[in-house]
């Protein structure tokens, strides 16, 4: 007899929380390790994982600002006007606020996400996760928390150079290309601009560091014995740090505007 498909969509979500909660949980554990940092061979994790993900995505990240910077802008100038305040409103609620963040959590979660779930996963079948343990290395203290702090750093500093060439980017190509005056609209754009943006913007990016690399090495420490799994964590890993990125960004979006 098959299934029920309340059943079946019952167990997986239960599942998905069952694992929300071991990465919120592993992220507090390597909060608390932290002090860890003083140690020199954690340092260096920690400064890999920072060119992984932060220095090895500049360029990725520049292109896909200025794409994204252009569009916004284009569009805005063909329906609003090309003199109109509402250019600058326009990108601090798009591109700071929402897409800024999104946009530099996707690409962090496609490049490192994976990366970190598989890395970890296959240290734990060829037996390093082990061999640290036997020798009374805690597992969270190198493994771990140097990843989700490096990440963690990579994903704000890339957050913020992705805003800034998305904004400015867009506003010099569109000046170029579309004849807009590039002068009004950054002095609309600072007039818009708020500490308030640009703290949300802040924590979402601290919060989305968190999760994404705490869902990669969770899912990456859950690896067995089998080679094969390795892809498995690797894919679970980047579908529930998507899916806790867009929830979190929801209700954060939600209670900034209450």
């Amino acid at each position: 007899m098959k299934p029920d498909i309340v059943q079946v969509l019952g167990r997986r979500v239960l599942t998905f929380f069952v694992h929300a909660v071991g990465v919120f949980a592993l992220a507090l554990e390597a909060a608390r390790a932290l002090p860890g940092l003083a140690q020199r061979p954690v340092r260096q994790v920690f400064y890999r994982q920072i060119y992984f993900t932060g220095v090895q995505a500049l360029f990725v990240v520049a292109a896909i600002g200025l794409v994204l910077g252009l569009a916004i802008i284009t569009q805005v100038a063909s329906l609003a006007g090309r003199t109109t305040d509402l250019t600058g409103r326009i990108l601090v609620w798009v591109v700071v606020r929402e897409l800024g963040p999104l946009f530099a959590a996707i690409i962090v979660i496609a490049r490192s996400g994976t990366a970190v779930a598989a890395e970890l996963g296959s240290m734990k079948v060829s037996g390093e996760v082990g061999y640290l343990r036997a020798m009374g290395i805690p597992a969270t203290r190198y493994l771990v928390m140097p990843r989700i702090a490096g990440l963690t750093t990579s994903l704000l500093a890339l957050l913020f150079f992705f805003q800034g060439t998305a904004v400015l980017g867009g506003l010099a190509l569109s000046s170029l290309l579309f004849d807009l005056p590039f002068r009004s609209q950054l002095d609309n754009l600072a007039t818009a601009l708020s500490f308030y943006d640009l703290s949300i913007s802040l924590l979402k990016g601290l919060i989305f560091g968190l999760v994404i690399a705490a869902a990669a090495c969770y899912h990456g420490l859950r690896v067995r014995r089998s080679i094969t799994e390795v892809p498995q964590a690797a894919t679970r890993a980047v579908i529930e740090a998507l899916i806790l990125v867009v929830v979190i960004n929801g209700f954060i979006t939600v209670a900034s505007f209450l």
